[in-house]
């Protein structure tokens, strides 16, 4: 039904010759402290022609006041990032769309690079990441995280995943799962192409790594993976992650 509801809404403008190029879809949820600073850094892209849109998942903090005035569309969603960003991806009007977690930073030339990658037959990508954060492990778990997914033909919402409108279409959106919809996602497109796997890096938060302390957090990263590839339910995997509460 999620797969319908997605297609039926991106059908309608996939072809419109007036259509930006880009569009950027960003899910949050009491990103008050940080959403200033990364708006700011895509109004060059804005500038240039790109779409972005930010959709709420219900915060408490003021985000959605903070996104208002600099942003294309300001959506309402139930909280979840998979929802959030089918919901956004819904109202979107981009030949591609790119979508960004609220903790990374793009490199300032993403859109042209994102053309480059489409000119040369990219239907789908996903930039190489850098984790902010002077621990010298981070560097390890970085190169880790870009060559596994060059291998692999995965990619995670980490290292902001651009994908075709028709493409993102065709396999339904999102899978809308509570956890490890990006790995789901890049399962069902690498079955139709390869991904365009960009050298230039996003920069992305290290927040979770310093709160949880880089070896536990890689430990428990790959327990969650190889849980999930082994049919784990994503329910279950969320909560053991810290996404949601632990039923009482």
């Amino acid at each position: 039904m999620a797969a319908k509801r997605v297609k039926a809404a991106l059908e309608p403008v996939q072809n419109s010759p007036a259509a930006p190029f880009l569009s950027l879809i960003l899910p949050v949820l009491n990103e008050a402290a940080t959403l200033t600073a990364q708006l700011a850094a895509l109004q060059p892209l804005r500038a240039r022609g790109a779409e972005v849109l930010v959709v709420d998942g219900g915060s408490a903090d003021g985000t959605a006041e903070l996104a208002q005035a600099v942003v294309d569309r300001l959506l309402a969603s139930p909280a979840g990032r998979a929802l959030q960003m089918n919901a956004g991806a819904s109202v979107s009007q981009g030949q591609f769309l790119l979508f960004l977690h609220a903790d990374t930073t793009l490199p300032p030339a993403a859109d042209e690079l994102i053309r480059q990658a489409a000119a040369a037959g990219a239907a789908w990508g996903r930039f190489d990441v850098r984790i902010d954060g002077r621990q010298r492990l981070l560097r390890v778990v970085e190169r880790m995280m870009n060559w596994r997914s060059r291998l692999t033909g995965v990619a995670t919402g980490d290292q902001a995943i651009f994908v075709r409108r028709d493409l993102f279409c065709a396999v339904g959106g999102y899978p809308e799962l509570p956890l490890m919809e990006d790995i789901a996602l890049s399962k069902r497109l690498r079955q139709i192409a390869p991904p365009a796997c960009l050298r230039e890096r996003v920069l992305t938060s290290g927040r979770r790594w310093e709160k949880h302390g880089v070896l536990r957090t890689i430990l428990l990263m790959w327990r969650l993976r190889a849980s999930y590839f082994l049919g784990a339910d994503p329910q279950g995997l969320a909560v053991r992650y810290g996404y949601l509460p632990r039923p009482r």
